[in-house]
């Protein structure tokens, strides 16, 4: 048997097969419509919010935020339940609708807590469905806890769960404005909700649908414009994916400019955005699984708000991760590519020596090597091999060990979650621990483009395989690939790529050593775990760095390398004041760029000709950056061992555009780092700060303090760090 039909068999078996014999079980039967609501409620409520249940179908059909008088669900007759997808072997979409069941129990528990239970629901197209699907609701302090389980009697695979399952979220008032923010990529993503919304997958939903997954951020803040709600999934292990979606009904008013309707309801269709956590469960035949809890809280304010209740959960569980001191203290890298896809050979081996005493000469203490491996970059991962094409083995392990003494740290680069599908190790090895599709075909995803036409065009980009990091035989691959920077010697690794899987969530296959589907994203964290069982007895400060780890992943990555621009918010910065948060600085006079690393205290990562060149290819940014790191190293109290808050705390106002930042230093005195991102003129601009202290300004430039009265002028893509004394 070949490997295309071995994965097609795969996929069949754990994708289809289970539902063939179900198919069987009920008549493919469509239930009519069914109210199953009593018309009355069971409450819980406190002293923030208010959350009602029909008696009769479970469904939720109110919620209000007592404390803001926010009605964020208001219509009982919009109420839902829960939704399960539970394919059938010739129709896959069958689903099982909250609202066409009746609650087998709904039942209040002490002052705050609903015990809900439903039984042997009927679904769409496969008749009575034998499962039990319950759920515990607690409201304490402001904070609704939806915990739930699956018990599945059946031979169906219950796929998905949307519990909770709200019917409507209405902004505080109609047509304020609403945004679904998540992180991604250091970043706060907005979307945009009310009073407009996109309408991304057209083709393949009814509704305008917008989902955000739970693999680049455990919370969904649904922000209003002085107020929002926080959702959380309540587990940071990564057992399974979670989709925070959002759905307008009916659709848009105008598809011109994506408004929606204004009025309660159009052409006799009601007008509602529901909102669902879905959890991708893939529940198999006679198990029972619990739910990741969802938590649901409303706060006052801004983003900030929301994310301090992150912040705090974050507290109970991260573990902080060990940290060469170096890595932790004020410094720069150089990111330096000596090879791309198409075999440049650019820089070998045996002429990194120029480039590390040039960064020895200036104080940038890392090198961040790109295209090392054999192939250049993305041109053979996974391996970690050396190209004969850059030297020897020996001539890069020399060229570490001559950084090592010249105070250098030479950090590789590396990418094991991919398989270059043009090597021999993939077509002899590599092909059995690629992640295959519920049908068998194995996941692909484009390659990158490097430096010739035909490259660049996109013509002979080479396509990558996604590795199943959930397989255990493939992490013993990876990690016998990572053992070999560990005996170059180098002072760490930078795992590209880390925060993303090339848009695949499980795989399943049936041979890796798991019962399929596995979440991809729950392998992350056992394969870096394997990798440092192999470098920490080597060396201890061996440093563990990715291009923007998620957050829970730096228990493991505790540096996080990634890009930003002007829109950027620093949140990754708000949630942790003292990671290790390092940005690409790539512009040839980036005064921009390095005003907002030291208003956001992030790590310098020079890269002249994006990272292909010297580092004094660039001096006017190589000078600025010098300044900033010396006016950190100055007032380091204020700038780096400090606690960051972001804009909480002082306001700006000025004749022109500004950003701002606040520092909170362990003595509760405040710096404040204000950025005249006007291109061509100088602004004036005053500080507000409550109960000001005497004040001193400094700026890289001039970095001797002078005493200020909360006034003053800034030229044209400059900075200034008021301070208090």
């Amino acid at each position: 048997m070949n490997r295309r039909t071995f994965n097609k068999l795969a996929g069949l078996a754990v994708f289809g097969a289970t539902t063939e014999a179900a198919s069987a079980q009920a008549p493919f039967k469509n239930p009519a419509p069914t109210n199953t609501s009593s018309g009355k409620e069971l409450i819980l409520q406190d002293a923030h919010i208010l959350i009602a249940f029909d008696t009769g179908s479970g469904a939720i059909t109110r919620l209000e935020r007592k404390s803001s008088n926010w009605k964020i669900a208001r219509r009982p007759e919009l109420g839902v339940s829960f939704r399960l997808l539970a394919p059938l072997s010739k129709r896959r979409t069958n689903f099982i609708l909250g609202q066409r069941q009746s609650a087998a129990r709904v039942e209040k528990i002490g002052h705050n807590k609903i015990e809900l239970e439903w039984k042997d629901p009927v679904s769409d197209h496969g008749g009575i469905v034998p499962l039990t699907f319950s759920a515990t609701v607690t409201l304490e302090d402001g904070q609704l806890t939806f915990a739930s389980t699956l018990t599945n009697r059946s031979t169906l695979t219950i796929e998905t769960v949307d519990y909770p399952y709200f019917g409507e979220v209405n902004a505080p008032t109609p047509g304020e404005s609403l945004e679904a923010e998540t992180l991604w990529y250091g970043n706060l993503t907005s979307t945009r909700l009310s009073p407009t919304i996109g309408n991304p997958g057209y083709w393949g939903t009814d509704n305008p649908t917008v989902s955000q997954p739970s693999h680049s951020s455990l919370f969904c803040l649904i922000q209003a414009n002085t107020q929002g709600l926080y959702v959380e999934m309540h587990d940071p292990t990564q057992p399974y994916l979670i989709e925070y979606t959002f759905e307008q009904h009916p659709g848009q008013e105008d598809s011109l400019t994506d408004f929606i309707p204004t009025q309660p309801e159009i052409s006799g269709l009601p007008v509602y955005l529901a909102f669902r956590t879905c959890h991708f469960l893939f529940a198999h035949p006679q198990t029972t699984t619990k739910l990741a809890p969802i938590v649901v809280r409303g706060y006052d304010g801004d983003w900030h708000a929301g994310v301090d209740f992150y912040k705090s959960w974050r507290s109970t569980w991260f573990k902080k991760p060990h940290l060469a001191a170096w890595a932790q203290d004020i410094h720069s890298w150089l990111q330096l590519q000596i090879d791309g896809a198409e075999q440049d050979f650019t820089i070998p081996y045996r002429d990194l020596p120029k480039h590390i005493d040039e960064c020895a000469a200036n104080g940038v203490t890392a090198i961040q090597l790109v295209g090392w491996a054999i192939g250049g970059q993305d041109g053979g991962d996974p391996s970690m091999s050396t190209d004969p094409g850059l030297g020897t083995w020996q001539e890069l392990h020399d060229a570490i060990a001559y950084a090592r003494g010249k105070g250098v740290k030479i950090i590789l680069f590396g990418k094991p979650i991919w398989a270059d599908l043009t090597t021999d190790f993939y077509k002899h090895e590599l092909y059995k621990y690629a992640a295959a599709d519920p049908y068998g075909i194995d996941y692909e995803t484009g390659g990158f483009s490097y430096t010739t036409p035909t490259q660049l065009a996109g013509i002979n980009k080479r396509r990558r395989a996604i590795m199943d990091v959930q397989s255990p035989a493939y992490r013993d691959v990876a990690t016998k690939e990572f053992k070999k920077m560990v005996d170059l010697g180098a002072a760490g690794w930078l795992f590209d790529e880390v925060c993303h899987h090339g848009g695949v969530d499980y795989a399943f296959n049936i041979d890796h050593g798991y019962k399929a589907p596995a979440y991809i994203y729950g392998g992350d964290m056992p394969m870096a775990a394997q990798f440092h069982s192999v470098s920490d007895p080597v060396d201890p400060d061996f440093v563990f760095a990715g291009e923007w780890p998620e957050d829970w992943l730096r228990q493991y990555y505790p540096v996080s390398y990634f890009r930003i621009n002007r829109a950027s918010r620093a949140v990754d910065r708000y949630i942790d004041s003292q990671s290790a948060l390092m940005v690409a600085v790539s512009g040839f006079n980036d005064r921009d760029m390095l005003n907002m690393v030291l208003a956001n205290r992030y790590i310098i990562s020079y890269e002249p000709f994006n990272f292909k060149g010297h580092l004094s290819d660039f001096p006017l940014t190589l000078s600025y950056g010098k300044q900033i790191d010396a006016l950190r190293h100055r007032y380091r109290d204020f700038l780096w061992d400090s606690e960051f808050r972001d804009t909480l705390g002082a306001n700006i106002s000025a004749n022109g555009q500004y950003r701002h930042s606040v520092f909170l230093n362990k003595t509760g005195k405040r710096a404040v780092v204000v950025i005249n991102i006007e291109r061509g003129r100088t602004i004036n601009a005053t500080l507000q700060l409550p109960n000001p202290g005497t004040l001193v300004v400094v700026s890289p430039e001039q970095p001797d303090a002078q005493p200020s009265n909360g006034q003053v002028s800034i030229p044209a893509r400059s900075v200034v760090v008021l301070m208090e004394q």
